[in-house]
């Protein structure tokens, strides 16, 4: 009795397995460029290893930089997939529920990365074994940092196990439990909410840095997180409608585009509130948002980027907020590329730079990534896009293409 089921498992591991090494040369094409990708960046790694973080930028004044900037912008990447979780199970509304998985899907990718970027950051990787419990200490419930690692753990075997049972269910034809799939499903809202939240006390907590010093943080990264993440999969959803059999009406896109520009309305929104509350206060602490928006003396570096975040963020919203532009596939797209990078510049170098600088003693480090940061992140990167290659490739073979358990027993050469 207990020997079916996981007979049963296995051979949809391994049935997945020939799904993930079958292909058409595109698809051998990206993951040869994938893999060399993870070996040019990994060497910049292995040199970070040998040598130490002196390797990188970050020094004493600036000690999160390019690391924790995308770290942030990950966490709300994961957190994304609840906006299409919230009109697929709460409103259970068909267009969305069809692709909800695909969230989900893209949830995993982007944990694995934000915890391979905590990694990097540490230095050397034998550090991480004092946060794992029974070996090391979490220091829960005084530590940000250990609930951190409690929520982001928690939220990936959450999305992973929803993503394994429907698929594993799918494969052999039978229909899932819901009784055990709508609380975890309805269990992963306030988990996509908390990972980004906790991420966003851990800046609070830092009472040195009044910069990050204020309750609109979680909020805000929350909301930046819903305009963020849903861009990444609108751009997905059409390359993957193009590249497989995989199918999404416009209706459904279009609802995810209305509900960015709500999501970007009020990031928006809580950003002129913070600015309302710093240049009519003129408090000493504003020299951080001058840094940001005006440079001080001649460090004006990360000027052009506060700038850019700011117009890339409204241009967007105004093309997401007008029916007509939404529905446009070219506007479309440009508004999604535009909220992909004017969040990402927004949670990375508009949030971490000017937090530190100036820093404590009043001095200004001017910090630029090395070459070895980047290229570490693009080795992090790619790792994540080989995760969700392949878990993709698995899902849109059972969900559209028919691959499921009748068809390997009529035509076992599958």
């Amino acid at each position: 009795m207990i020997r079916n089921p996981i007979m049963n498992f296995l051979r949809f591991v391994k049935e997945c397995f020939k799904i993930i090494i079958k292909g058409n040369k595109y698809y051998y094409s990206w993951l040869v460029f994938l893999f060399i990708l993870i070996i040019w960046g990994g060497s910049g790694y292995f040199n970070q290893l040998k040598n130490g973080l002196i390797v990188t930028n970050m020094r004493d004044s600036v000690s999160w930089a390019f690391y924790i900037g995308n770290f942030t912008f990950l966490v709300g990447v994961a957190a994304a997939a609840v906006m299409l979780v919230i009109p697929a199970y709460v409103y259970n509304w068909k267009p969305i529920k069809e692709v909800v998985i695909f969230g989900e899907l893209l949830a995993v990718s982007a944990v694995i990365m934000c915890i391979l970027f905590v990694i990097v950051d540490v230095g050397s990787p034998t550090r991480l074994w004092h946060i794992f419990p029974f070996l090391g200490k979490l220091n829960i419930p005084s530590s940000l940092l250990g609930w951190d690692f409690v929520v982001l753990n928690l939220y990936f075997i959450l999305n992973i196990f929803i993503v394994s049972y429907l698929l594993y269910k799918l494969f052999n034809l039978k229909s899932y439990n819901r009784k055990l799939l709508y609380p975890l499903i309805l269990f992963s809202i306030p988990m996509a909410v908390s990972i980004h939240s906790v991420t966003a006390f851990l800046y609070n907590g830092l009472a040195a840095r009044p910069y990050w010093n204020t309750a609109l943080l979680a909020p805000k990264f929350l909301a930046s997180a819903f305009c963020s993440g849903p861009a990444v999969l609108i751009i997905l959803f059409q390359v993957l409608k193009k590249t497989t059999s995989f199918k999404i009406k416009d209706e459904a896109i279009w609802k995810i585009a209305e509900l960015m520009a709500y999501a970007m309305f009020i990031n928006l929104f809580f950003f002129f509130s913070e600015v309302f509350k710093e240049v009519y206060s003129d408090t000493q602490h504003i020299v951080h948002f001058k840094y940001l928006f005006q440079g001080i003396g001649s460090n004006r570096d990360i000027v052009i980027y506060g700038w850019t975040s700011i117009i890339f963020s409204v241009i967007a919203f105004f093309l997401f907020l007008i029916p007509k532009t939404r529905k446009n596939v070219i506007t479309l797209n440009i508004g999604a590329i535009l909220i992909y990078f004017g969040v990402y510049i927004e949670k990375g170098i508009a949030l971490i730079i000017p937090g530190f600088t100036p820093d404590v003693l009043g001095q200004i480090y001017v910090y630029r990534p090395s070459l070895t940061e980047i290229r570490t992140s693009v080795a992090i990167f790619s790792i994540g896009f080989l995760a969700f290659t392949i878990l993709t490739k698995v899902a849109v073979a059972i969900m559209f293409e028919g691959f499921n358990i009748d068809k390997i027993r009529k035509n076992p050469t599958l």
